[in-house]
């Protein structure tokens, strides 16, 4: 981490000679920071990497709906047929090599080893097929992102800009390339690109009453009193209000398959009482609030027009990557344990005494010890880490040496 190596190497205010001289030209990072940063790149982590096995190989599993992926430039480089690595393959057979991260692919079985890598045999499941015929691929996996197919982070772009991934085609891209100016990112939740969007026209109908216009994005409630002031929806809301009466869901739930959505047919198209509406549609990139998926139609003719596009996730809502971020660090808050107590369980009374009173020792003293640091807003260098470690155990070597012991 670029951070730590210039907080672990800077010298302290008012050091001399060639030490001051490093300190006046690199970086200086407090304590802070540091920590600061480093939890929030953990979480990150924990979010994207907590849903996929870091142990096994994903190809057992198919077409995994969502899972994080790397491409191996070293395996197949640019000329060569693009593959896909799962998380644990990234690990165990492609430690080593140079990789491409791709965040995270949906409905995508794992390529490593297969007939595309001419070196290699996949260490953890070996007995893959030649090839994944349903995978599906772009320039992503040869570390090129957006219309501008550049790498990322990009050494020649000086501009700084946000990447945003479409929900769609899951391309990466520059705010600035999307032709229009991306809200705030807390002011919405998914991005459907240009080109997805001409593919996908019917997303027009919906984009007039649910995503951003003019750069201004409705959130769910605004799109609800919208939609009433201008009658739009009313006969859905009563075909709702009646399904709520029998005891029976008005929408199909986000997170259902689509056999179970059909079943629930709506009465009424939503998709054609918008479509009848005026709407415009613009060479432009769409932005989406938070739920907007339960908005979209799921009559029989919608969900083949859907299947037809190819697009039938859009209707769910474990599709989004949310969820499964949600997901990922849910599982691994429950799977996380605490070593100190893991080994405390495998210990008799009279040394988990001890080593509760050595922990407790270590930590105190080592907070005193940080909280200095903090206090003068300087930063941590290696040596101190040093230091402090080397008069710990000298000081408890002390006190072992003052201790007797005496058998009856």
């Amino acid at each position: 981490m670029e951070k730590e190596a210039a907080a672990s190497g800077a010298g302290l205010p008012g050091d001399e000679g060639e030490e001051g001289e490093r300190s006046a030209e690199e970086p200086v990072v407090s304590l802070a920071e540091v920590l600061a940063e480093s939890e929030e790149l953990e979480k990150e982590a924990r979010a994207v990497l907590g849903g996929s096995d870091h142990e096994r190989c994903s190809y057992s599993q198919g077409a995994v709906k969502r899972q994080a992926l790397y491409a191996c430039s070293t395996c197949t480089p640019p000329g060569e047929e693009p593959a896909g690595i799962c998380l644990a393959c990234s690990y165990e057979c492609h430690g080593t090599h140079k990789l491409f991260e791709l965040y995270t692919k949906r409905n995508f079985r794992c390529d490593c080893g297969n007939s595309k890598f001419k070196n290699l045999q996949c260490k953890l499941f070996p007995e893959k097929a030649m090839v994944n015929p349903a995978n599906k691929y772009n320039d992503n996996f040869f570390g090129l992102y957006c219309v501008c197919k550049r790498p990322y982070p990009d050494p020649d772009d000086e501009i700084p800009d946000e990447m945003i991934q479409c929900i769609v085609c899951e391309d990466w891209f520059h705010g600035r390339h999307l032709g229009a100016i991306p809200p705030d990112s807390g002011d919405f939740h998914e991005m459907v690109c240009q080109a997805c969007m001409d593919r996908c026209p019917f997303l027009w109908a919906y984009a007039s009453q649910i995503a951003a216009e003019d750069q201004v994005v409705l959130n769910v409630e605004e799109t609800e009193e919208i939609k009433k002031e201008n009658g739009i929806d009313n006969q859905i809301k009563t075909e709702e209000e009646k399904a709520a009466h029998n005891n029976e869901p008005s929408t199909s739930s986000a997170s259902e398959c689509s056999e179970q959505t059909v079943k629930k047919e709506e009465s009424t198209c939503r998709f054609q009482e918008l479509k009848a509406k005026q709407y415009v549609q613009k060479n432009r990139a769409t932005f989406w609030p938070h739920n907007w998926r339960s908005k979209l139609c799921t009559c029989k003719e919608c969900m083949k027009m859907y299947c037809d596009l190819e697009v039938p996730f859009l209707t769910e809502e474990c599709d989004t990557v949310l969820a499964y971020e949600n997901k990922g660090t849910s599982d691994q808050e429950a799977d996380r344990r605490d070593p100190l107590m893991d080994t405390l369980s495998s210990m008799n009374r009279v040394q988990q005494v001890e080593l509760i009173s050595e922990y407790n020792d270590l930590k105190t003293e080592l907070t005193d010890y940080l909280r200095r640091f903090a206090n003068d807003g300087t930063v941590v260098k290696r040596e101190d880490i040093q230091q402090f470690f080397e008069e710990f155990q000298s000081r408890k070597r002390r006190r072992t040496d003052r201790m007797q012991y005496y058998c009856s």
